[in-house]
């Protein structure tokens, strides 16, 4: 079992590598989010790139460090541009995170994640209800179609998810980040548990969806079960701080990117979490 300290060096060393090198994460993202996940991806130092087109996927795949895939608000375009790039990112061994927004709705979303499962994704971010349907989906353990999801609203609690989020993780043998009132983060072997954010979370469209953008950032310069504990970490530590001193969600999302853009590498990686065996 890894040390918890150890995981902090490694977490401080991705936070501080990221703030240097200025990695480049590509996205293909929900449109209705895409200015959050750019804006929060340069705030913890990485630089981003959001593209539509299947020959910018595969240009993404041989010129970025790493690459974020979002499912959500598909157009007919994403048909080809995602699975391209899914495939030119596992094809190159660049690592990529795959965010299956909304599972379960409509025939074109369950195609482009069945096909996804081959490119197996270095990092997988979801709700507990997206995180259950997905396995089930991919025909592995924790997993069934009958998962209550509700658009991109989860209705199972994180800890429903773990035996989904270890099959997933072991399948892909990279991490899975399932985002929750206590975000779980599992490589398959260890399991931590983050804490922090912030009520106002529920209340920005895009918090889901920026983080993994910011998870994509650092998996240019991280394992993936370090980068998506790190952005689990620096988002709850950001968005408590940011709470403190917002009035509300519109005050709150900008204090939320300053948090982001201000947090130290010793803070995000003591914000508080549990490790233990998956």
């Amino acid at each position: 079992m890894i040390r918890k300290q150890d995981v902090q060096n490694e977490m401080m060393r991705a936070v501080e590598t990221v703030r240097r090198t200025n990695p480049m994460a590509g996205s293909i993202t929900n449109n209705v989010t895409i200015n959050f996940v750019a804006n929060a991806q340069l705030a913890v130092g990485g630089a981003a790139a959001m593209v539509y087109l299947p020959e910018e996927g595969e240009i993404l795949a041989r010129s970025g460090g790493a690459a974020y895939l979002n499912v959500g608000a598909l157009l007919p375009v994403h048909e080809q541009s995602l699975p391209v790039t899914a495939k030119a990112l596992y094809d190159a061994g660049k690592p990529w995170v795959l965010d299956p927004v909304a599972i379960g709705i409509g025939s074109l979303r369950t195609k482009l994640l069945t096909q996804m499962k081959e490119y197996r994704p270095s990092v997988i971010r979801g709700n507990a209800s997206e995180i259950i349907a997905l396995a089930g989906l991919w025909g592995l353990d924790g997993g069934t179609d009958r998962s209550a999801v509700r658009g991109v609203d989860s209705t199972d609690p994180v800890a429903a998810a773990r035996k989904a989020a270890v099959s997933l993780a072991r399948w892909t043998g990279g991490a899975v980040a399932v985002s929750g009132k206590t975000d779980l983060v599992t490589d398959g072997s260890a399991a931590a548990f983050s804490h922090g954010g912030s009520h106002f979370m529920e209340k920005i469209t895009g918090a889901g969806c920026s983080l993994g953008g910011v998870i994509a950032v650092y998996a240019a310069a991280a394992s993936p079960f370090v980068a998506a504990l790190t952005a689990a970490s620096v988002y709850n530590l950001a968005g408590s701080r940011a709470e403190r001193r917002a009035g509300g969600p519109g005050s709150f999302q900008a204090a939320f990117l300053d948090e982001l853009y201000q947090a130290a590498a010793k803070d995000i990686a003591g914000n508080p979490f549990e490790l233990e065996e998956a």
